[in-house]
Parts: C-alpha cells; structure tokens; sequence
C-alpha cells in the first residue's frame, strides 16, 4: 500500500517536496490554501482548506473510502494551531515534528526561554509586556547607539514582524496590538555581527541525525538573499560551536524532521576566538537549505521525509566543493519563463527553479543554484542567472 504523507500549506517547501516523494514512491497529499497556489499547481492531491482548522486538517489526514488515511502529517509553516495538532495525534497519526517541538518555532519567547534554559548561545533578550520594561531594556543593552531589536513574539516571519528601535514609542502600534489580544513582544540585543551563518539538520524519531556543511545566508531586507555552502573561510572553532548549538537544539527540543538554526556569527576579540548566537529556528525544510537539491547528496526535502516517516537518513554530504543559490525577489518580467532561453543559454550549468507564484515585488519566485570548484566563479555565475530571471541584464 502506498505510503501517504500530508502536508499543511500549499507554498513552494511543500511544491519542492514533491520530486522527492515521486521519487521515493511516497503520495504526497497537501492542504493549500487556494488552488493557485504554488504546491497546488503541481500537486494531483491538493484539497482546499485551512491551516487553522481543526476540520480540514482532520479531512486531510484521514482520507475517506477512496482516499486512503495518511501515515504522519507534516508542514511547510509553523502557523498550525497547537489544539488542532492535537486532534490530529488524538485520531492516531502522528505529528512530525510534534506539537511541543513547534511550539518553540511558533513563539520566540517560548523559544528563548528553552534555548537559555539549554545553554544554547543567544542574544540578550527579554520579554516586553510594556513601554517601560522596553526603554529600560534599551538602556541596558542598547549600546553605542542605543538601539535594540524588538519582535512579536508570534507570526512574523521574513523580516516581518521585526524592527530595530532606539525607544519603545517607536514600536507604540505594536504595544497597542498586544494590549487588544495581538501577539507578545520581546526584546533583544542587536548584535555586532560578522556574517549570518545557518546549520542545517535532519533528526528521525530514533534520535539518528544527519548535518549538512555550515553556510553563510546573506539578507536583503530581511530575506535571505543568497546562500554560499559552506560558508567561506569558516573558522573551525566557530563551525564546532554552531553545530553544537545546533545538535542541542535538535536533541533538546526532541526535533523530527528537517531543523534550520540561523545564527550570528560573532567577531574574535581581546585574544577571544570567535563565536555564534542563535538567532531563529525553523522546524521544516527551509531557503538556507535550497542549495541541498542540486548541491548534496540528499536535499532537504527528502531528508525531511525520511526523517517524519523514521526511515534511514541519506548522505547530506556536498556534491562539489561550492554551491551558490541566489533567490528570485521580484522581476520585471511578465513571465519568469520568458528569460528561461537567456539563462539556460547562457549557462546550461545553472540550475534553476521557478515556484509558480505571481509576480510582485519582492516575492520570492524561485531560485538558481550554481555548483563548482571556484567560489567567485560560482557566485557570479548564481547572480547572473538570478539577474536574467529578474528582467535585469546579467551584470544589470
């Protein structure tokens, strides 16, 4: 009998998902949201519903007479309300990763508030519940120039719902949508970063855990723009302290699937080596991750399926030295396949990946990823295609 996996949300992670499934004889069945969607265009098992209703989700995983019950559900996004999740579980298929693992990815003082208690490396930080605890946080530990990350605690994700503020008067809207029921807020400190770095893993219920090489993400606006693996010119002490963060992430939230740890990676000072700082978490298959399709042995993407269905995790090693992938944010095209001749021709090496989505800017529509021996050449390479794809000129 075929294996059944069910995935909440129709957004391009549960779209790239489905190679792997078809490949691996796996039956894919996915909730989106509307049937023009990105996992909706290419999915044959696509019903139309809700992430927060109980009822959906249910329909979605125990099937009817002609649609079989599924073996384990699983997502594409974090925003599944913990009752329904729990219904799910009460109805006998299992939820991957569970409900107590994503409570930590869902509420960030939730989050902070077991990562300290881990001993995982963070920023400063504490909850906010009003405008004085946040000036006083600022003054504590603003810095040269006072100024402190403030962020809801629930539901902001892509730089949404995060903002660098010198005072709480800044933020005063948010403290107003807090006070009538909107999400918590927390403060942290902003760090003088390097670079970004983020660990990629795989862990199985039996505990088994598969690592990918550390990458260095780099941000537009607060999306990830680029991905570089491994991250270059890595420092061997800091790559051991952001994998272990990462395995005490992974162990200590009890994680099945696919788990990004976005860190910071902190400069050597006063004869100190250098050092990271968890920044963010997300329990699923996740853009720093994207290169892994055509760059590793095993991609993410089914990785995380071994992973929630407890089979033998795949080799996460690289398949060339470097690996660049250079998101899509927006284009000036009407069709992104109009510059599909363009890019192909002029680098058939280039791989690309194109999700479905309607154009508007700033959204991310697919990615390119270029693997190779030299990393300038590679990176240029990723940019250029990118660039095409975007309706720019190569160089543009």
């Amino acid at each position: 009998m075929t294996v059944v996996v069910a995935v909440v949300g129709g957004g391009q992670l549960a779209r790239m998902m489905t190679p792997a499934a078809t490949a691996l004889g796996i039956h894919l069945r996915v909730l989106v949201e509307g049937p023009q969607t990105s996992a909706a265009r290419v999915v044959v098992d696509a019903p139309v519903g809700a992430p927060r209703s109980e009822r959906d989700v249910l329909d979605l995983v125990l099937g009817d007479g002609e649609r079989p019950r599924a073996d384990v559900l699983t997502f594409e996004h974090e925003h599944i309300p913990a009752t329904v999740l729990a219904a799910v579980e009460a109805a006998g298929v299992p939820v991957r990763p569970g409900p107590e693992a994503l409570r930590h990815a869902q509420d960030k003082i939730v989050m902070r508030e077991r990562l300290t208690a881990l001993g995982v490396p963070c920023p400063a930080w504490a909850p906010v519940p009003d405008a004085a605890t946040l000036d006083a946080f600022c003054a504590e530990h603003g810095g040269p120039d006072g100024q402190v990350v403030v962020k809801v605690a629930r539901g902001g994700y892509d730089g949404k719902g995060v903002r660098v503020v010198g005072s709480a008067a800044e933020v005063a809207a948010w403290f107003e949508a807090a006070a009538d029921g909107g999400p918590a807020l927390l403060a942290e400190e902003k760090v003088p970063f390097v670079r970004e770095l983020a660990v990629l893993l795989a862990r199985r219920p039996s505990g088994e855990v598969a690592v990918w090489p550390v990458v260095e993400t780099v941000q537009a606006d607060g999306v990830c723009a680029q991905v570089i693996a491994p991250a270059p010119g890595l420092d061997p002490e800091v790559e051991r302290l952001a994998l272990d963060a990462a395995r005490r992430v992974a162990d200590g939230l009890d994680v099945t699937g696919v788990l990004a740890v976005e860190m910071f990676e902190l400069a050597a000072h006063d004869g100190a080596p250098g050092s990271v700082v968890v920044n963010e978490l997300a329990m699923r298959p996740h853009n720093s991750g994207h290169w892994t399709i055509d760059g590793a042995v095993t991609s993410q993407f089914e990785q995380h399926l071994r992973a929630v269905l407890d089979l033998p995790l795949g080799d996460p090693s690289p398949r060339a030295p470097w690996s660049v992938m250079v998101n899509v944010l927006g284009s000036g095209l009407d069709r992104l396949t109009d510059a599909l001749s363009a890019v192909v021709g002029a680098d058939p090496g280039a791989r690309v990946h194109l999700y479905g989505k309607d154009i508007r800017p700033g959204r991310k529509l697919g990615h390119v990823t270029v693997c190779g021996d030299d990393l300038a050449e590679v990176r240029g390479r990723a940019l250029a295609a990118a660039a095409l794809l975007r309706g720019e000129s190569a160089h543009g």
